[in-house]
């Protein structure tokens, strides 16, 4: 939230402003950057939470770096709740960006949070299929494909998911026209953000002939009109997880096991790493905590080097 005109001409909020009437002008001021709902609420949430654990009625100057120092030993410490690396790491996030906002509109003359170390975290680490599982897989979801009643359903959903890496969010929100099968270099399909602050995300991704294949049969048996799958993310993930019960995986298959897979197997054929970044559609910052966990995967021994 760098460079930007601080705080939100809509909300007038001085240094004698409550931290909660502050609040609700910091989520009018993300909300205009393009921010989605889903990171607004866990912003506001985190500091809510932070904003409960210290006296009512106090302003935005009268927070101290002691007492934010204080809420984030509670958090690990004293809560009696588990907080995650993950979870510290984006309160600390939320807090940062909140004091920056007002420090940088001139609310407050000094930033009470500019001194909180930031404890970045490198989130558990994922679980692939192996080639072997994967045979399995995909061989259990062909059986449906071929079954005396057959349902395309499960083998398109898995095979997509494997072939691009697409996330669940990204998978939900495919559409019948974002699907070209007859594109000059083969069959592809484009990923869309609603969003105009999640443009970057956007990208085109190759897919197999033999998913084309499936699709269309797919297509033809379900009928879907607008989204391609337009079942819960509840409904999906089940039909992964039957294909997985199906061969007698200990693995839960799921979408993210599907995603590190795909982008594992990419990693290890020999693609260019800036092209895997760019079909997995991340920024360079995230890249380097997800190279480093392919190089890991891959069993690279240099892996602290792929992560730069």
């Amino acid at each position: 939230m760098s460079g930007q005109p601080a705080v939100s001409s809509s909300f007038h909020i001085t240094s004698n402003t409550a931290l909660s009437d502050a609040l609700e002008g910091w989520k009018l001021y993300l909300r205009d950057k393009g921010r989605s709902e889903h990171t607004v609420k866990a912003f506001a949430g985190d500091l809510q939470l932070f904003i409960n654990q210290i006296p009512d009625g106090r302003t935005v100057s009268s927070v101290t770096t002691k007492e934010i120092n204080d809420f984030l030993h509670w958090l690990q410490h004293d809560r009696g709740i588990p907080c995650s690396p993950k979870s510290l790491s984006r309160r600390i996030t939320s807090i940062k960006s909140f004091f920056r906002w007002l420090n940088r509109g001139g609310v407050v003359m000094a930033d009470p949070a500019e001194r909180v170390l930031q404890q970045s975290a490198i989130s558990r680490f994922p679980e692939v299929l192996t080639p072997e599982e994967t045979a399995l897989a995909v061989d259990a979801a062909a059986k449906w494909h071929t079954s005396g009643k057959p349902d395309a359903r499960p083998l398109a959903l898995l095979t997509l998911l494997l072939y691009s890496g697409i996330k669940k969010g990204e998978c939900l929100a495919l559409k019948i026209n974002h699907v070209d099968l007859e594109a000059p270099d083969g069959p592809q399909i484009f990923v869309r953000y609603a969003n105009p602050g999640n443009r970057y995300k956007e990208r085109k991704i190759s897919v197999p002939s033999e998913w084309a294949q499936t699709y269309r049969e797919y297509l033809e048996q379900y009928k879907p009109t607008e989204e391609i799958f337009p079942w819960s993310p509840r409904r999906l993930e089940y039909i992964l997880e039957d294909i997985g019960k199906a061969v007698g995986l200990s693995k839960h298959i799921s979408f993210d096991m599907c995603r590190w897979t795909c982008a594992l197997n990419d990693w290890q054929s020999g693609i260019e790493k800036e092209k895997v970044r760019q079909k997995l559609g991340i920024s360079k910052i995230q890249w380097r905590e997800i190279s480093y966990k392919l190089s890991r995967l891959a069993g690279e021994s240099n892996a602290a080097e792929k992560s730069e």
